[in-house]
């Protein structure tokens, strides 16, 4: 039987130390004392973190977005203006994400592809409808 450490669960869930060892007193994540420290089965840290047991590893779930959005009718001034609001919205914060633009003159539009997490993914979306409706 596979069995973890605290810190090793706490690695696995993305979660504190303390936070794993408060669940295990608590009662709400079995696990045996052996010794000063506490065994985890693999078993358990599978129902406790809802997935099925005899599951391989436990991993937090995770989606990214890709994305391309194309605006026809954009001259040169609007698409730097689009491109300074998008790029100035996701300055100084960690997002995560990556966006860039491709201009096309003789066709007067823009892509903007958007590649990364949902929620920063959906900001920079929210921000793009918002300067398209102006």
């Amino acid at each position: 039987m596979e069995q973890y450490t605290v810190e090793q669960v706490a690695g696995l869930l993305g979660l504190h130390v303390k936070t794993v060892r408060n669940y295990v007193r608590d009662g709400r994540l079995p696990a045996v004392r052996i010794g000063k420290r506490y065994r985890i089965a693999k078993d358990d840290l599978a129902a406790f973190a809802g997935m099925p047991v005899g599951a391989p590893e436990a991993r937090p779930r995770h989606a990214e977005v890709s994305s391309i959005v194309q605006i026809d009718g954009v001259d040169r001034a609007a698409m730097d203006r689009i491109s300074t609001m998008v790029m100035g919205a996701l300055a100084g914060r960690p997002h995560g994400l990556r966006v860039e633009f491709v201009y096309d003159e003789e066709r007067a539009h823009v892509k903007i592809i958007v590649l990364g997490g949902l929620e920063a993914a959906a900001q920079v979306l929210r921000i793009v409808d918002a300067l398209v409706r102006d």
